[in-house]
């Protein structure tokens, strides 16, 4: 009798797990769309901690509000840029990415801080991680190239400008950074005339011995 009794209980138990759980989750879908709710609105209103703080809760009870969440971090990282606070714009770029790693856009927009910073070789990096994200995309090769010819670098600014060219024939930015560029190739590729013979009438050495009475 008394095992039959324990069997019908955990039977029992067994057949409202699913019930139970499934409530939980009912419960917590509707606490998360709350939370997100809120935090939307705290974010239109420009409170960025409270809607960062709203949205994170949310994304932990459901994760389909982590792009919210990172749509935020990037509300707030604008909004700092533009009162010149670079480093915590780049700061939350950053949380931003790590939310939303396959988000170009994101990665573009850390870049342009960066080079507000001329922190050229950051930017190249955010700029070429956008690139793998959309490789399509002339922009980034665009700001690839400037870049590359900032430091120097005519090779690779050379090379972006010609996959600029290739997905967009008619950009003239890029036809003029071509002609710039095979200009300063040309330059670098032509010897340095030799220095005139120094004699004891030009040389400056000769110039500054003092002469006999």
């Amino acid at each position: 009798m008394k095992k039959t009794f324990v069997f019908i209980f955990v039977a029992a138990l067994a057949l409202c797990a699913p019930q139970l759980s499934e409530a939980q989750a009912t419960k917590d879908a509707k606490e998360a769309n709350k939370l997100a709710r809120d935090g939307a609105e705290a974010s239109k209103n420009q409170e960025w901690e409270k809607a960062v703080d709203l949205l994170r809760k949310a994304t932990a009870l459901d994760h389909k509000y982590a792009p919210n969440l990172a749509a935020v971090f990037q509300q707030r990282a604008y909004a700092a840029a533009t009162n010149q606070q670079f480093q915590d714009a780049i700061n939350d770029y950053g949380e931003a990415i790590k939310i939303s790693p396959e988000d170009a856009r994101i990665y573009e927009q850390r870049a342009a801080v960066e080079m507000k910073l001329n922190d050229m070789d950051k930017a190249l990096a955010d700029y070429s991680e956008a690139i793998k994200i959309k490789p399509n995309e002339v922009r980034y090769y665009g700001y690839r190239s400037y870049i590359y010819e900032v430091k120097g670098d005519i090779k690779n600014s050379m090379a972006d400008a010609d996959k600029v060219l290739k997905l967009d024939p008619k950009n003239q930015e890029a036809i003029s950074r071509k002609k710039r560029l095979e200009t300063l190739q040309s330059l670098r590729a032509t010897p340095a005339p030799p220095a005139p013979a120094a004699s004891a009438k030009t040389s400056p050495a000769a110039a500054r011995s003092p002469h006999k009475p």
